[in-house]
């Protein structure tokens, strides 16, 4: 299967360097100069990887993944979207669109065309890049395409496990974006990763609790793309979410390039939850927080006067 890879940020890199080690790959970004990539220090593209700026350059391929940020993926459809027809298209975005609330699957859906997938689950483009095991979630409502997807995509220390989950996988993925946010906001005030453990916790019902009113199955929430994501994008400083949170907490400013798709997620899902009922006192916490509606003050009044009840 012929591999492209839309957008050459840093997780675009990286799967094309973890493919490119084993096969041929074309990667299409705007900007690329030379083998160096910006986002990723001390990383080369392997030789096998083809770097354009052409989109005509992937005319040849079998599948492409989409690794544009989440709020970008609508503008890039609208202006490129005839180059994608026919193609198997996988999304290694991670969000909720905030103008039509969709998620990158349905997004992706062509009339008549392959099912989308989507490749998410707890990882690092720096890890990816340098090799370091990594697994992830391959999400296609399409099993025989999934499968096929799954074979082409994985590699020797890039392990990927088949779902057709696509609505639990892409909500896993989303969702756990705004709990890292209120979990770095939690660590960057000072209270202690015991708060943290028990926002994580309230955090993932939460994620739980939205995805399963939409039909997502509640054991692609327990994996992968789900928990597994959830504990690493809590727990590290790698992770922008959750860095984006301590900042807001310390009253900092975040370098406004990097990308932070949670906080537009918290608005859209936040905006959704309300229209259907359904109850995400974090997730509209964190909405208010990244809007400069509500102080931390405000947000832990909010939450910790919550009333008590059984979990």
């Amino acid at each position: 299967m012929k591999i492209g890879i839309i957008g050459a940020g840093a997780f675009g890199a990286a799967l094309a360097v973890a493919l490119g080690r084993e096969g041929d790959v074309v990667l299409w970004g705007r900007g690329l100069a030379g083998r160096e990539i910006a986002r990723l220090p001390g990383v080369t593209l392997p030789d096998r990887v083809h770097v354009t700026a052409d989109l005509a350059d992937l005319a040849g391929m079998d599948a492409l993944l989409l690794t544009l940020p989440m709020q970008a993926l609508a503008g890039f459809l609208q202006d490129h979207g005839a180059a994608l027809q026919g193609k198997a298209l996988v999304a290694c975005c991670k969000g909720v669109d905030l103008q039509s609330g969709r998620g990158p699957v349905e997004m992706l859906a062509q009339p008549g065309g392959p099912a989308p997938a989507i490749l998410t689950g707890p990882s690092f483009a720096a890890d990816i890049a340098r090799g370091l095991p990594t697994a992830l979630t391959l999400a296609c409502a399409d099993e025989a395409l999934g499968e096929r997807l799954q074979h082409a995509l994985s590699t020797p220390v890039l392990r990927l496990y088949r779902s057709t989950d696509v609505i639990g996988a892409q909500l896993g993925g989303a969702l756990k974006n705004v709990i890292a946010i209120a979990a770095g906001a939690v660590i960057g005030a000072g209270l202690g990763d015991s708060a943290r453990a028990a926002l994580m916790t309230r955090g993932y019902a939460e994620m739980q609790r939205f995805a399963l009113a939409r039909g997502a199955a509640v054991e692609t929430l327990a994996g992968l793309s789900g928990f597994g994501d959830l504990v690493l994008t809590c727990t590290s400083d790698l992770s922008r979410n959750f860095r984006f949170g301590q900042a807001l907490a310390r009253g900092e400013k975040l370098d406004a390039s990097v990308t932070v798709e949670g906080a537009a997620t918290a608005r859209a899902v936040a905006r959704i939850a309300t229209a259907e009922g359904v109850d995400m006192p974090i997730t509209a916490v964190v909405a208010a927080l990244s809007d400069g509606r509500a102080t931390l003050a405000d947000a832990m009044q909010a939450l910790l006067s919550r009333p008590l009840k059984q979990e």
